[in-house]
């Protein structure tokens, strides 16, 4: 349940700040945001789906948000607070609760930070950290135990790496991203070629990850750094936890992309694109913007048409899929029908003359 660690607002300091109205105590205070159903002397939370309603008159919560409309059909002992809309004003709520979490400072031992790396102002490095030579990390960046940035990284202003991330040398991280847990960005790209006694060989991979800003990126997931030049993840972009992203990859602005999918090297997708979790996407290939990928398809050829829609593997337009797997799933019907008709063609050349 989140806490606001000491701090204690008043309902009315709530009902200001949402500018939303007090009807019960103004003065009754909470420190703690729970959900309804759970809700306990001291606490703050919400209702916006008429399905929870029920709640809201057994609740232990000294405080609920609740619509302009919301109507009680019986007696309500929580203080409200009515705003326009509810679930928007928690969710307010929770994005300040977060900022107040993670409004860490200082640098804590041990750690290392290299000498000739430069730290902006009300930075936050924690224990077991590593920064390497020549690495420029932003203002208000916050950095968690045993973050690992190599030599000569770049880091935006507001950014945030958690705990044992790792950011390999000559990346650039933008301002206002997030980066999980266990995020790796810029472990060389999958290159070898064969020699003549056809071992494969490995090809150096001296380019770097850009990530531009606001862009989050889930526990987990990996990021390759180019063969030559940059992979690059575009301004806005929501990565899950555990993406594989290859070498030389380039992402669009403001693109959503869900857990376990694998994009091979080189490929380009374009901007507010969708992708579902587990696609494969292979190498060398185009996407166009607003392309809408389903869950488990596979891509094996490029998408130009703009907001294309695909599904399966290999992936093809969704409305052909879905007429397509109506006829699938009736096969086995299918077959018997033919095996019958086949017997019926038999037995007919037997009685025809």
């Amino acid at each position: 349940m989140p806490h606001f660690e000491q701090m204690e607002f008043t309902a009315k300091q709530i009902g200001d700040l949402l500018e939303g109205t007090v009807e019960g105590d103004p003065s009754v205070k909470v420190n703690r945001l729970s959900k309804i159903e759970e809700g306990r002397l001291g606490d703050l939370t919400f209702l916006a789906n008429p399905k929870y309603e029920s709640f809201i008159y057994s609740t232990k919560a000294s405080l609920v948000i609740v619509g302009k409309d919301f109507v009680p059909e019986k007696p309500v002992e929580p203080t409200m607070i009515r705003v326009s809309n509810a679930y928007e004003s928690f969710v307010r709520l929770l994005e300040i609760y977060n900022t107040i979490q993670k409004d860490k400072k200082g640098i804590e031992q041990p750690s290392y930070i290299a000498p000739d790396s430069k730290l902006g102002n009300d930075c936050y490095v924690g224990a077991f950290a590593y920064i390497g030579q020549n690495a420029k990390i932003g203002n208000n960046v916050k950095i968690y135990p045993q973050v690992y940035i190599g030599d000569n990284v770049v880091v935006g202003n507001n950014t945030t790496l958690y705990a044992g991330a790792r950011i390999y040398s000559d990346c650039m991280i933008g301002s206002d991203c997030t980066i999980h847990t266990g995020v790796v960005i810029g472990a060389d790209g999958f290159g070898f070629t064969p020699n003549r006694e056809n071992e494969y060989q490995k090809v150096a991979q001296i380019g770097n990850v850009i990530v531009e800003d606001h862009v989050e990126i889930g526990a987990n997931s990996t990021i390759d750094r180019a063969t030559l030049g940059s992979t690059i993840i575009r301004k806005g972009v929501k990565l899950d936890n555990l993406i594989q992203i290859a070498h030389n990859v380039e992402i669009g602005e403001n693109t959503v992309i869900a857990a376990q999918t694998g994009i091979a090297g080189s490929t380009k997708i374009g901007r507010d694109c969708m992708i579902g979790g587990q696609v494969g996407i292979v190498g060398h290939i185009t996407i166009a913007d607003k392309v809408k990928i389903a869950a488990q398809s596979g891509i094996g050829s490029s998408i130009i048409q703009e907001g294309e829609i695909v599904q399966g593997s290999p992936a093809f337009n969704i409305g052909d899929y879905k007429r397509t797997y109506v006829v699938f799933r009736k096969l086995p019907q299918l077959e018997k029908r033919i095996k019958e008709l086949e017997q019926l063609i038999a037995e007919l050349k037997q009685i025809t003359p």
